[in-house]
């Protein structure tokens, strides 16, 4: 179930009323919402809410026996036995579950390699919806436990933070002590900021159908279909189409998600902030999905020893948790060459900025020249990981960027202008001041009851014409 749909709509609207009317009645509410998660997960098939009640199970356990070994509240020896052998258990599922088919794949190819014909076994198991975001819940909360940072809570808790429905299909990824206070509270409704929450849905839809559904069709799917076809030129059109694309539609489905929970009076952290205006790809990751971003620093480059050792393993660890992070977004090795590039550049960043330090700078570059340049450079090495990440193969992703930088000729096909005219205005909306978008919506919130909801018509009613299908390309999302 995606959220522009209909289904979704009348699924949320029933949720909706449900979430207020039982909200003064903290169990009944808690036991509701659980039901409506788990039809969630379950709308395309009931072995999902099997895999979701296993994993809140397993991770309810183990955390509650890990602060049992615990008693002066600091890990032990046997505390941290427990919380790997969750991790390892959370691990080993989302493999199975969402992995499968590359691992078999990886473990076939080099077989071949080594002279092998093995057949490759077919398991056929489907991939539950929601699985990568809510393995991260699970494993940040039996971690965070571990470490003495919460107190475990009770199942239910566990469990409707795991599988609360807004988060599934996109995220954010909340820590249990950001969300499941907020499952305590009575909100009131009056006091619910309902404008925020339609204007995040309207720009998310707008967005993740319109924005990202056209470039897709018109730009992107074409030219990174048949590459040997497109000249240099309409390629790097398409990379910086993609690279707009993916931003418009896992933002704006974030978006969704973000206000849909706020019209249930649940408040998510920030998800995205403006990723390209960033003037390094160190702050590329901090502006990047940075719930999945920060989820990535503390349960996985912090263990790994952060940069509190050497250099060498301060830059290993960096790698790591890069490809770490790519291979979060698919199974394929274009998702796992996408994170070992942007583990170079952050190793290379880091170097850089060590070298440069340490330099005798007798002329002082222009701040806003150097900003400038800061930010082509950034901006085109994420295009170029978005080409590799886009790819079909690695092989047709190097053969895009070696077109690109060679200028290469192709069939005479144009871009359509519509399409470099919404390229332009997204990357140039990135740039635009914060305190001037936080004056917009300021003013939108003041505008009377009836201009508001006509604004959203108008928006829903651009959603309906102008998406493909009514539905946004989704299968660049993670699981």
């Amino acid at each position: 179930m995606l959220f522009p749909t209909v289904a979704f709509a009348v699924f949320f609207i029933a949720a909706f009323t449900a979430n207020w009317l039982l909200r003064p009645h903290h169990l009944v509410w808690r036991a509701t919402m659980v039901a409506f998660s788990l039809y969630f997960c379950g709308w395309i098939d009931l072995r999902f809410v099997l895999v979701v009640v296993g994993m809140a199970a397993v991770n309810a356990a183990a955390a509650a026996a890990a602060r049992r070994a615990m008693p002066a509240g600091a890990a032990t020896v046997e505390s941290r036995r427990i919380v790997r052998a969750a991790v390892g258990i959370d691990v080993a599922a989302l493999g199975v579950l969402a992995y499968h088919g590359f691992l078999i794949d990886a473990v076939v190819d080099t077989l071949a390699a080594a002279g092998l014909s093995p057949g490759a076994p077919v398991l056929g198991l489907l991939v539950p919806v929601g699985v990568s975001f809510f393995t991260l819940h699970a494993i940040s909360y039996v971690v965070d436990v571990g470490r003495g940072d919460v107190e475990p809570v009770a199942f239910a808790d566990v469990l409707l933070y795991l599988c609360f429905f807004p988060h599934l299909v996109a995220g954010p990824v909340a820590r249990v002590d950001e969300l499941v206070p907020q499952f305590h509270e009575r909100p009131d409704p009056r006091r619910v900021p309902a404008t925020d929450a339609f204007v995040l849905v309207g720009l998310g839809l707008v967005k993740a159908v319109v924005v990202a559904g056209y470039l897709g069709t018109e730009v992107v799917d074409p030219a990174f279909a048949d590459p040997g076809a497109a000249s240099g030129g309409e390629l790097l059109v398409a990379a910086y189409a993609f690279a707009v694309q993916i931003y418009a539609g896992f933002s704006g489905v974030t978006d969704i998600a973000i206000g849909c929970a706020l019209l249930l009076g649940i408040h998510y952290p920030l998800a995205f902030d403006a990723p390209y205006r960033a003037l390094s790809i160190g702050e590329f990751w901090e502006r990047w999905n940075i719930t999945v971003s920060r989820w990535l620093r503390d349960y996985v480059y912090v263990p790994l020893g952060g940069s509190r050792e050497d250099l060498p393993a301060t830059y290993r660890n960096v790698t790591v948790t890069a490809i770490l992070g790519g291979l979060w977004y698919g199974p394929g090795w274009t998702f796992v060459a996408w994170g070992a590039l942007h583990g170079v550049y952050l190793v290379g960043e880091r170097a850089a900025r060590r070298w440069w330090a340490g330099r005798d700078r007798a002329v002082a570059v222009p701040a806003p020249l150097a900003a400038a340049v800061r930010w082509t450079l950034t901006f085109h090495l994420v295009c170029l990981a978005w080409v590799v990440f886009r790819a079909e193969t690695v092989g047709s992703g190097v053969e895009i960027a070696g077109r690109i930088v060679t200028a290469a000729p192709g069939d005479a096909a144009s871009v359509p202008v519509l399409a470099l005219l919404v390229v332009a205005a997204a990357l140039a909306a990135q740039l635009v001041p914060p305190p001037r978008t936080l004056a917009l919506q300021a003013r939108f919130s003041q505008l009377a009851p009836v201009a508001q909801a006509a604004v959203l018509a108008a928006a829903l009613t651009l959603v309906g014409a102008l998406g493909p299908d009514g539905s946004a390309p989704f299968g660049f999302l993670p699981f």
